[in-house]
């Protein structure tokens, strides 16, 4: 082992197998289930406080909250063993993504588990406001007929506008379609041409209010949509106008939004979703113009137990270190399928190759060739980068934080792709630090091959205990090394002499059934004819 390579143990067990998962908030059973059978220990721990959590959370490798749980920067440093933070649902506005992503945990949720639910909780919300039902409902319930008193209007032929046009706007636009609503929407996001194919006019925020009649909101909460809709914007709209949040508090000044009702400059709301949560107080609760509930958009049966499930999977593939589809601070589109199995042999190869340079290279050419050099390998360059510096250094080292770890010791890491391969279908090499290395896949099994070793051709598996010996190319080299070997009890499982293209010098990389002792190897530099010896071992 070089000296600036440190083992790998303590990474493999961070971030395979099974962990202490801390459930902060309730989800599925179904998800928790699945958990459980994986091996995980599920320690439930819902209703904590901020200081409650602080005290739990060393220990766990994973988080799962929803909505209410604060997961801050102190608590990430409090985590020192998370590799991975799941919110059940689609906003992370309480979730400190960038102290995660320097602490190396992923963060996850299930973007895709309450769209519908949302979506038609929307709807409610608006029909509820256009109606009065729950104004309604209390006064008949109270034993008032107050038929003259809540007259609603229709929403046929009413304009809607739409903050926001992403997948939850859009079930809105098609659903409020159905009822005969004119549909307009602001979107920076989103092109003119795909507003105009969902039915939707594409227009500027200012627009958009002085247009609708109702106002409906789907936009994550950030520093650019704090207070998005306050007195000013309000000012610019009619005084018909009705507000529906379904998305995330604090989007919507909720001072300003009860002023301008009480005064009668905007007709009502329909709120799910407050700046403050849980929440028994609002100026906007004593106004008889405003139905709210109680963070219901995504409260239904079957979008808790998609959730659960998703978040479930999520979560455990991240503690698998495998692919995680749904990581919000992974900056790598998602594998195709020829691409995934080379995953694990890129990592492998990075491990490997860290141990052949003893320290950190200046720069790394990492190429994919062949096949898999006609798809996007952004996720494979990080998973050789990932396994290249956790084997150098005592940092955790993640899909999330790789790239960001490589800068910060001067790795520079250049990518390429062609679908031009010689001897092999696909191949993964790097190169960097006047070293080399290329591996693939072969067989059905699609087993891992080390192909090439500092530009010398071989052909052996890429195993726990690797010696790779550089050597002149005289005969009796191969006896000088196994009999040595030998004599130190060292089993020799797989061996292979590579020679250069230009025939100078030879390698010769072999697979031992256990580590190589230091001692042996000085006694292997020792030789006459033997140039170098990297022992790699990644146990």
């Amino acid at each position: 082992m070089g000296k600036g390579v440190v083992s790998g143990r303590v990474f493999r067990d961070r971030f395979l197998g099974v962990g202490r998962i801390l459930v902060a908030e309730k989800i599925a059973d179904s998800g928790l289930d699945a958990l459980r059978r994986a091996g995980h220990e599920i320690d439930l721990q819902q209703g904590m406080s901020p200081s409650e959590l602080l005290e739990q959370v060393p220990g766990a490798h994973a988080l799962i909250i929803r909505s209410s749980t604060q997961v801050t920067a102190e608590v990430i440093a409090a985590g020192t063993d998370l590799v991975v933070v799941g919110r059940a649902g689609i906003g992370l506005d309480n979730v400190d993504i960038a102290a995660a992503t320097e602490q190396g945990v992923m963060v996850v949720n299930a973007p895709r588990s309450n769209i519908l639910t949302t979506a038609e909780h929307t709807m409610a919300m608006l029909l509820a406001q256009a109606r009065n039902i729950p104004q309604a409902h209390a006064a008949l319930k109270n034993g008032r007929w107050e038929r003259s008193l809540w007259v609603g209007v229709e929403v046929a032929d009413k304009t809607l506008g739409i903050i926001g046009l992403g997948q939850i706007g859009k079930l809105v636009a098609e659903r409020a379609a159905a009822f005969g609503m004119k549909l307009v929407a602001y979107d920076p996001f989103i092109s003119v041409e795909r507003a105009k194919g969902a039915g939707v006019e594409l227009l500027e925020l200012d627009e958009v209010i002085a247009r609708a009649d109702f106002l409906t909101l789907h936009l994550l909460k950030n520093p650019d949509t704090v207070d998005l809709i306050d007195a000013e914007l309000l000012a610019k709209a009619k005084p018909s106008l009705r507000i529906v949040n379904v998305s995330r508090g604090g989007i919507i000044n909720e001072a300003d939004l009860a002023e301008a009702i009480a005064r009668g400059t905007i007709a009502g709301a329909a709120l799910d979703v407050f700046a403050s949560e849980p929440t028994t107080e609002s100026p906007l609760f004593d106004l008889d113009q405003v139905v709210v509930t109680p963070h219901l958009g995504a409260s239904t049966v079957e979008a808790q137990d998609k959730a659960g499930i998703t978040i479930a999977e999520q979560v455990g593939l991240a503690l698998r270190n495998d692919f995680v589809p749904f990581a919000v601070n992974v900056d790598a589109k998602e594998a195709a399928e020829i691409v995934r199995p080379f995953l694990p042999l890129a990592e492998r190869l990075g491990a490997i190759f860290a141990h052949l340079c003893d320290a950190a290279p200046e720069k790394l050419e990492i190429e994919f060739q062949g096949e898999i050099g006609g798809f996007d390998n952004d996720l494979a360059e990080l998973a050789l980068v990932k396994g290249l510096l956790g084997q150098l250094t005592d940092e955790p080292v993640s899909f999330v934080n790789a790239m960001r770890l490589a800068e910060a010791r001067g790795v520079k890491v250049r990518s390429t792709s062609t679908a031009a391969t010689k001897d092999y279908v696909n191949m993964v090499s790097v190169r960097g630090a006047g070293h080399s290395l290329a591996a693939t896949l072969v067989g059905p099994g699609q087993e891992q091959r080390l192909v090439l070793v500092d530009d010398h051709a071989v052909y052996l598996p890429t195993a726990d205990h690797l010696l790779v010996i550089r050597n002149d190319d005289v005969p009796g080299m191969i006896g000088h090394v196994g009999s040595l070997l030998g004599r130190a009890d060292v089993n020799i499982n797989h061996i292979d002499v590579g020679q250069s293209a230009e025939g100078v010098g030879a390698v010769m990389a072999l697979v031992a059934q256990e580590a190589v002792p230091e001692a042996v190897q000085n006694e292997l530099r020792a030789v006459d004819g033997i140039v170098s010896v990297h022992a790699i071992d990644l146990v």
